[in-house]
């Protein structure tokens, strides 16, 4: 059985080699139950904390701005709100399954909720001129599945027996002008408008629209999230064969910033790499993997959910 012990997974942040200051944050983190001994008979001067078997793993890419150092805090502190909320959060992830994702989805909701009330009380008590905020791609990760936060032009990729599809859609102007057809997909590089994201958790109280994603796994899959940094400048066939390698996650990780930077690094660049151990399946995981499901960005509706085919 694959679980997550056979997932190699690295991340790397980056400047870029234009602007003097990196806005981006990224996170990796175990999720595990715990059990902390403050008071014992037992004859042992053991007493660290006891962990149980990894829940799920999450990751994070966030990017902020609002003009030098806010925007390292705008992401800094989102990220940290979604670590502090998703403990809270635990009893859904111990069982999560498809009776409980109306609760977990909501619950996601409330946590970017949260982040944008603290973001707005941080603008507020610094006296901010301009308004300040950050993109937020965020996958939890619990075998066979994985669920995906998306607000932004951050992206998540999933590479799967040589296709490389993207999951998320980017919440730029010029994509709904792609969406609604008054512009072409090959002219978005060429866009005045390819820079500007519609939607973000920011601090001027706009209503959190998150995308959600669900996308069952499967052994030899490799996952990736980025900033926008990384695709400004690397092709979606650069990505696809960079992450076809045999290489660790922390190799290919260096050779995707090194790409972005050869090809200007205009951005900053930060990139997340998961691979998935090859190990068989039983009939009944295979099964299940094989479900790409996104929930509609209206989280209040997460029963009208609309089954698409795998990659």
């Amino acid at each position: 059985m694959t679980s997550m012990h056979q997932f190699d997974c690295y991340g790397l942040t980056d400047p870029g080699r234009v602007r003097g200051i990196n806005g981006d944050q990224f996170l990796i983190a175990d999720l595990h139950k715990t059990i902390l001994i403050h008071g014992t008979s037992i004859d042992s001067t053991e007493h660290e904390p006891i962990l149980g078997d990894t829940q799920g793993r999450l990751l994070m890419v966030a990017d902020g701005g609002g003009g030098w150092t806010a925007e390292r805090q705008a992401s800094e502190l989102v990220v940290q709100t979604i670590i502090r909320y998703m403990v809270n959060m635990m009893p859904w992830l111990y069982r999560l399954d498809v009776q409980h994702e109306d609760d977990f989805t909501e619950d996601l909701k409330l946590a970017l909720e949260r982040s944008q009330g603290r973001l707005e009380a941080m603008a507020e008590a610094a006296d901010l001129s301009r308004e300040i905020g950050t993109t937020l791609t965020m996958a939890y990760t619990t075998w066979p599945r994985m669920y995906i936060v998306h607000i932004g032009d951050g992206r998540g990729y999933l590479l799967r027996q040589g296709i490389l599809e993207q999951i998320t859609t980017d919440q730029t102007l010029v994509q709904q002008f792609v969406e609604g057809g008054v512009l072409k997909p090959e002219a978005i590089s060429e866009s005045q408008f390819s820079q500007m994201i519609w939607h973000a958790i920011g601090s001027e109280g706009n209503h959190i629209q998150p995308a959600v994603y669900k996308v069952g796994l499967q052994p030899g899959d490799t996952l990736l999230l980025c900033t926008d940094g990384l695709p400004k400048h690397v092709t979606d066939d650069e990505l696809r064969i960079c992450l076809e390698a045999q290489e660790s996650a922390q190799q290919t990780c260096q050779k995707l910033i090194d790409l972005a930077n050869a090809g200007g690094g205009t951005d900053n660049i930060t990139a997340i790499v998961g691979r998935l151990g090859q190990e068989t399946p039983s009939v009944e995981e295979t099964l299940t993997a094989m479900e790409v499901i996104e929930l509609p960005q209206e989280l209040e509706d997460t029963t009208a959910l609309a089954q698409e085919p795998v990659v």
